[in-house]
This record gives C-alpha cells, structure tokens and sequence, in this order.
C-alpha cells in the first residue's frame, strides 16, 4: 500500500491515543525518579497536541488537517478527554486548540543568545491528565479505537491511513491482544491499513530500544508482544526516523521500548510529521 495521500482540510486523517491508567502508572518513570510514568506520559501527549496544533495552524487559522482521539484504559475504557470535550472521543484539531482542560505556566530554560541559559515562563496548554488506577483493559481499548476508526473511515475512505499509538506499562488484564491489534491493522482506508505503534514505559534502566527490525534485542516477553502487534514503519516514516538519527530498516516496527520522556516526544512527532508537507 501506498501511504502517499495527501492531508488536507478535505481529506484529513485520524490520530488516536490509547493512554495506559491502570495503577502500576504510578511508578517512577524511567530515569526520572521524581516524575511518575503516568505524569512523564501526560506531560509527552500535552506537548504532542501542542505541537500538533501548531504544524496546523495558518494564517486563516487551524486547519482540521487530523481528528485527535484519546481512550484511556484503566478502572474502565474512556474517553480521554474532560472539561469541555468529555464527551468527545475524536474532534477536529480546531476543536482541540480551543478546549484545552486549563493552561498553566511553566518554567522553560531557553538559549540566551549570549552562550548560557536563561528561564523563561511559558504557557503550556494541558488536554490530558493522568488518573491512574485498576487494571489493564488493553484489548478492550483497541477494540473502542477500531470502532471510532470504522466511523471515521466510512467518512474518509481516500484518508492517508490513520494512526493509533498505544502507550502502556504492563501487561494486558482483559486476555491476548493480538487479535484485537491484528482487527485493528486490518481497517483500511484507499491508502493503505491503519498503523498502529506501540510506547513500552519502564521503570527499568534496560538499554532503549526504538523501532526495531526483530525482537531478538528485547529483553522481555511483554516487550515482544507489543513488537509483534506494532506495524511495520512504511517507507516515508522510515526516511523520517532516519531524518532523526534512528537506526532503521525496511522491516522496523513502530515499536519503542524503556522510552524516557524526551524518547516518547520524538516516537510522537514520527508518527505525525506527515502533517509538514499538508496544505
């Protein structure tokens, strides 16, 4: 398949968040022991849309070039969202722009120009906020973004194929989630089958490992899992990862694993870089 639609206002594509909230969450996050894994992810995703919203924002405006959804999965399967897109799954990004849940102000250490650093305050829009507890309905949530996909698709069947990215923890409470990967991959639109990429978080100091070609460098059986459920990268998101200095192949999956915060940002912005060439 080809993976070479365009994405635009009149053919957008779909982007959705399954966000692990079950309560092995609350873990340090990697090599930061002072931020929990769900705080390190909520920060990630924020800071995704953030920059989502700015790639799509013109002089006319935001241009709806993707629909963002969010499930969490945790107590139970949910939308994602609160404040005033709670009851949304999938909105337009103009929608997104204009319902963050609240804007805080955060300090930023920024280049001074004159060779140090100095702190700046910026505002930092914030969507998502994590409330982690209970188990972990993995396949349950793939299930609720395939059926918010078909939806999408029978409105957008020449859409660029939309992306899920599934960041997570722990093993899945709810049984096998393959099957439920596999229905998932097999939604398609004219361009091609949907992707699906999956964040492992750890709280281990194991060596990251990022889109690999096998699973022979994984240290575990739940990071093989989730290698053997994630696409194959196509060809443009390959040029694009190499683009960031990844080591990539033809046969690289979209697959990270033990991603620190900084890892999970640039996994994102991967996945979504086929918005730079929109119009």
């Amino acid at each position: 398949m080809s993976y070479s639609a365009e994405i635009s206002r009149l053919n957008p594509t779909a982007l959705i968040f399954l966000l692990d909230e079950s309560g092995s969450m609350v873990e340090p996050f990697g090599a930061q022991p002072d931020k929990r894994k769900a705080d390190g992810v909520a920060d990630a995703i924020n800071r995704l849309l953030q920059n989502l919203v700015l790639k799509c924002a013109k002089a006319d405006g935001i241009r709806d070039f993707f629909h963002v959804g969010m499930v969490s999965y945790g107590s139970r399967v949910q939308s994602a969202f609160r404040g005033p897109l709670s009851d949304e799954t999938l909105v337009p990004v103009s929608k997104l722009a204009g319902n963050p849940l609240r804007v805080e102000t955060r300090s930023r250490m920024v280049d001074d120009r004159a060779g140090g650093l100095v702190e700046r305050k910026v505002k930092f829009p914030v969507w998502f906020e994590a409330h982690p507890a209970g188990k972990t309905p993995m396949c349950e949530a793939l299930g609720q973004a395939g059926k918010v996909l078909q939806a999408f698709l029978a409105k957008h069947p020449g859409c660029y194929p939309p992306l899920v990215i599934n960041i997570t923890d722990g093993h899945p409470t709810d049984g096998d989630p393959r099957e439920s990967a596999k229905e998932l991959r097999a939604l398609t639109s004219e361009d091609g089958p949907v992707l699906l990429f999956n964040a492992h978080v750890s709280e281990k100091h194991d060596r990251p490992v990022a889109f690999p070609e096998d699973e022979s460098g994984l240290p575990d059986d739940f990071a093989r899992l989730l290698f053997r459920m994630s696409s194959t990268l196509p060809p443009k998101l390959v040029e694009a990862a190499r683009s960031d200095g990844f080591s990539v192949g033809p046969h690289s999956r979209g697959f990270v694993f033990n991603a620190d915060l900084v890892a999970v940002i640039r996994f994102l912005d991967i996945g979504t870089r086929v918005a730079q060439s929109a119009h």
